[in-house]
């Protein structure tokens, strides 16, 4: 028989062990909750409040290359130094042989500014303004952008309040080779011009993070890292011959100075495919020095600059009344040095003369406003905009240039009485260099203009290649019309006053000039004796694979297109050479200058 006295410690043992139970119940029920069911929202939170620390990964701009892979521009790595000012001080430690040393700060700072290029007053200034600001301060930066030279040698001091954040820099390893097109970054590594600026999507990196644990003293803990990785830009391939790229631009140089030109530019196209193989000009930028260059210079002329194109438009005039006005190398018209027109426009020419009864071609070689006027009344206005037009006068390029200009080829209905013959001579309107590459090469092309292109590809991080959306070909002037007009253009290389500056021995070729004039804003007319010289052609003539344009603002020792031959000549023999263009076989047609 169980006493009252047994019962009581007994009852009370099993009440213990029931809220023991329910308590280690409810814990299990808990830890099920956190371990299983919201395993996942748990680690979250956890790895949120764990992970104290974070740094950011740079990702490498994408490099700019020329067609053969050469580098154009590209991403170096540069070093941020970051000093704790809480822990300078003073440095006892042992050498190899375990004697002691003591460096102090003033010494330091001294160490640290020989290679920072600071001097050590301006070191310790930092140091002493960041904790009078804050006695805790511990991050501080002393100088950004250092170079990796220099970064091993601040680290060679082993100076334990310095630390190193790097991050990627651009470098162009040609300087001004190019300089213009393909444009500059600013100092907070934007891209600010050129094709940095209009291929950013392509060249941009996506930046990652790095999360860490800290301990107490700051050291991130072993195994706590999680990189969410970093992306590097793609790799942009012009269709640019780097070394055609540099000679060109020698040469440019030289006959801007010679001249007393104000600036010149060369341009190379591939007549089949309407790729740039050089776009060279002068002054340049050097997006390594940018600062050294005046802000006119800092841009792309050839792609900025609009001009009145002169005679070169006389071969776009040709091509337009052979095709439209039942006209042939050989037709006839009868000019003299001035002509008045039956809507009272008077057109001269730069020399007088009496009225020849010049061909089409002899037109061409002569050069003569009056006789291309004259014929040019085989067809009406709105025919010739409309050929215009389908040259690329007035549209641009395809290259999508920042801050590219376009022509500038008003309605035929708003042209007045002058404007209908200066059009036929290249003035009245204004184009750009691509637009009359493009329309010569349309020419040069058997009557097809090709657009042009500058950007080859971009091949992103993960091998991705993306090629540009470029314009559909269009048929300007038929095949035999084209075929003409190479005729005229090679017989003004063979006969005009300046033929033998031009000539490429081997080479059969096709040239024209045109001198503009240019105007003058203030009195809104044309500056007097100041022009725009321009020199454009292809070769091989009886199998064309190249075009070179030549321009020069305002050249001072000689004011004709003249002024660009030297240039011109040079430029298509060295373009022929590099791509290995074959000799010609064959005597060229040569067509009379007078009916």
């Amino acid at each position: 028989m169980t006493t009252r006295a047994s019962r009581s410690p007994r009852r009370r043992t099993v009440v213990a062990l029931a809220v023991v139970l329910a308590v280690l119940v409810g814990f299990i029920v808990r830890l099920v909750d956190i371990q299983v069911v919201n395993a996942d929202e748990h680690i979250e939170d956890s790895m949120e409040w764990a992970f104290s620390g974070s740094r950011d990964l740079h990702g490498s701009r994408g490099a700019i290359v020329d067609t053969a892979g050469n580098t154009l521009a590209g991403s170096i790595l540069r070093y941020d130094v970051v000093i704790d000012p809480k822990n300078t001080g003073d440095i006892t430690r042992a050498d190899d042989d375990d004697v002691e040393s003591t460096l102090t700060w003033p010494e330091a700072s001294g160490l640290i500014g020989s290679v920072t290029g600071q001097e050590a007053d301006d070191i310790q200034r930092i140091v002493a303004s960041a904790l009078a600001a804050d006695p805790a301060d511990q991050y501080e930066f002393i100088q950004r952008g250092i170079s990796t030279e220099q970064y091993r040698a601040l680290a060679d001091l082993k100076l334990p309040y310095l630390t190193f954040e790097q991050h990627p820099a651009r470098t162009y390893p040609d300087g001004a080779v190019a300089g213009n097109l393909i444009g500059f970054m600013g100092t907070d590594e934007v891209p600010l011009a050129g094709l940095e600026l209009s291929q950013d999507g392509c060249l941009t990196a996506t930046d990652g993070q790095l999360h860490f644990q800290r301990g107490k003293d700051g050291v991130i803990i072993p195994g706590t890292e999680v990189e969410d990785p970093a992306v590097d830009g793609g790799t942009l391939e012009l269709t640019i011959d780097r070394d055609l790229q540099w000679y060109l631009m020698q040469l440019i140089a030289e006959q801007v100075q010679d001249m007393g030109a104000l600036s010149g530019s060369i341009m190379v196209t591939e007549v089949g495919t309407g790729k740039i193989r050089a776009a060279a000009e002068f002054p340049a930028v050097d997006p390594n020095n940018v600062a050294a260059s005046p802000d006119d210079d800092r841009r792309s002329r050839i792609f900025t600059d609009w001009f009145e194109p002169g005679s070169t438009f006389k071969a776009l005039t040709a091509a337009t009344v052979i095709d439209a006005g039942g006209q042939n190398a050989q037709s006839t018209v009868v000019a003299a040095s001035t002509e008045t027109f039956a809507n009272g426009a008077r057109v001269r020419d730069s020399f007088v003369h009496p009225a020849y009864n010049y061909t089409l071609t002899g037109v061409l070689i002569d050069s003569s406003n009056a006789a291309i006027s004259r014929i040019s009344e085989t067809v009406d206005s709105q025919t010739r905009y409309e050929y215009l037009q389908r040259f690329g006068v007035g549209e641009g390029s395809a290259v999508d240039f920042p801050g590219e200009q376009t022509g500038l080829l008003r309605p035929a209905s708003e042209w007045d009485n002058q404007t209908v013959y200066n059009t036929t001579y290249g003035q009245g309107l204004t184009t750009t260099l691509p637009e009359l590459v493009g329309a010569y090469g349309a020419i040069a092309n058997d009557g097809e203009r090709v657009p042009l292109t500058l950007v080859e590809s971009c091949t992103a991080a993960d091998g991705t290649v993306t090629t540009p959306d470029t314009p559909d070909p269009v048929r300007v002037v038929s095949e035999d019309t084209a075929t003409q007009v190479q005729q005229i253009l090679e017989n003004v290389a063979l006969q005009a006053n300046y033929a033998d500056e031009i000539a490429v021995p081997g080479y059969r070729i096709a040239v024209k000039t045109g001198t503009g004039e240019k105007s003058d804003p203030v009195t809104r007319g044309y500056k007097s004796g100041a022009y725009f010289t321009t020199m454009i052609g292809f070769a091989p003539a009886d199998d064309p694979q190249y075009v070179v344009a030549v321009t020069l603002d305002e050249p001072t020792k000689v004011k004709s297109s003249v002024a660009n031959a030297a240039a011109f000549q040079q430029a298509m023999t060295q373009v022929l050479k590099t791509y290995r263009v074959m000799p010609s076989t064959t005597e060229p047609p040569v067509l009379p200058k007078f009916g």
